[in-house]
C-alpha cells in the first residue's frame, strides 16, 4: 500500500501529464459524473472527472458522487494505486540514465532560477535533484501552486474503496502513462519549469482559474485557458493526441470489459471526458448510454 505522499507524488505526475492535456478538452454536457450502461452492461457503471491536486476545502465529493460509489463494486483510476510496486516503478522511471543531468541541460541562469525557487518553496536544492526527468520535476513543482497540505480526488477514491473492501485498478500502467508524457521533448519540460520558477504568482493564478472552471464544470472555459498557458512548456496542441487521444482509445476495452463484468466506479483527469476522441464520445460511438448525472 502506498503511503499517501507517495500517492499525491504520482497524482502530481498525473497533473503534470493531464492537465496540459485538457487544451482542447471539451464537455457539452457540462458535468464531471456520468452513467455507463448498454448492451452486455447489466448494472449501471460511472465515469468520474477528477482535478488531480486541490486543497482538501475544495475537495468535494457530491452525495450523486457518493451514491454511485456506493453502488459499484469496485474502482479503477488511471494507474492502479494501491499495488505497492508502483512508487519503486515510478521512482526508477523518474530518473535519467544516460549520462544526463538537470545542470547539464538547463542554461545556467535558468538553473540559477529553478534552483532558488526549489529552496525557497520546498526546502531543497536542485543539485538533491540533478538526475530526475524534469516530467517528475514538473508534477513537484504544480504542488508549490497550493497554498494548502496538497489532497486529491484520486486518493479519497482508492481510500473510500479500501474502507469498503473493493478493489483498486488501472485503467493503464505507468509504462504506458510515462510513454505518453516522455513524448513531451525535454526542453519543452524545461521550458515550463522555468517558467513557473520565473512567475510563481501568475501560475499560482492560471492554476486557481482553472480550478474555479472545473467546480463550475466548465470543461470548454478550461480548455480557452489551457490554451493560452504560460507553463505548458511550449506548444502542447501537437502531443494532445499522446497525451489524450491515444490513451483515451486504449482505455475503452478495459472500461467495457470491467463494466460488464461488475458495476464500476471510473474516475480520471476530467480533460480525458470530453471533446471526439473524449472517453464520453468513444464509448456512445460504440453504442452505450452514457448519461449526465448532475
Amino acid at each position: 500500500m502506498l503511503t499517501p505522499i507517495q500517492r499525491l507524488i504520482i497524482s502530481g505526475l498525473f497533473v503534470a501529464g493531464s492537465i496540459v492535456g485538457l487544451a482542447n478538452a471539451q464537455n457539452r454536457d457540462n458535468a464531471l459524473l456520468y452513467e455507463l450502461t448498454g448492451p452486455g452492461i447489466t448494472k449501471p457503471s460511472y465515469l468520474y472527472g477528477t482535478f488531480h491536486l486541490v486543497c482538501p476545502t475544495d475537495l468535494n465529493i457530491t452525495d450523486a458522487t457518493k451514491k454511485a460509489i456506493d453502488s459499484t463494486q469496485q474502482v479503477y483510476l488511471e494507474l492502479d494505486m494501491d499495488d505497492p510496486a508502483l512508487m519503486q516503478g515510478m521512482m526508477k522511471a523518474m530518473t535519467m540514465t544516460d549520462g544526463k543531468n538537470l545542470k547539464g541541460l538547463l542554461k545556467p541562469d535558468d538553473y540559477t532560477v529553478l534552483d532558488n525557487y526549489l529552496k525557497q518553496k520546498l526546502n531543497m536544492n536542485l543539485a538533491q535533484m540533478s538526475t530526475m526527468k524534469p516530467v517528475a520535476l514538473l508534477s513537484l513543482l504544480y504542488m508549490t501552486v497550493l497554498p494548502c497540505q496538497p489532497a486529491s480526488y484520486d486518493l479519497t477514491f482508492a481510500q473510500m474503496a479500501a474502507k469498503d473492501k473493493k478493489e483498486v485498478l488501472g485503467l493503464e500502467t505507468l509504462d504506458a502513462q510515462l510513454a505518453a508524457l516522455n513524448k513531451i521533448p525535454v526542453q519543452e519540460q524545461l521550458k515550463g519549469l522555468v517558467e513557473m520558477a520565473r512567475k510563481p504568482e501568475q501560475a499560482k493564478k492560471e492554476f486557481n482559474d482553472l480550478l474555479t472552471a472545473y467546480k463550475a464544470h466548465d470543461l470548454t472555459k478550461m480548455m480557452a485557458m489551457m490554451k493560452t498557458s504560460q507553463f505548458g512548456g511550449g506548444d502542447i496542441a501537437q502531443f494532445e493526441d499522446s497525451l489524450l487521444g491515444e490513451r483515451n482509445a486504449n482505455w475503452i476495452s478495459v472500461i467495457e470489459k470491467a463494466a460488464k463484468e461488475k458495476p464500476t466506479f471510473f474516475a480520471f483527469g476530467a480533460g480525458h471526458l470530453g471533446n471526439a476522441k473524449g472517453v464520453v464520445n468513444l464509448l456512445r460511438k460504440k453504442g452505450y448510454t452514457v448519461k449526465a448525472v448532475e
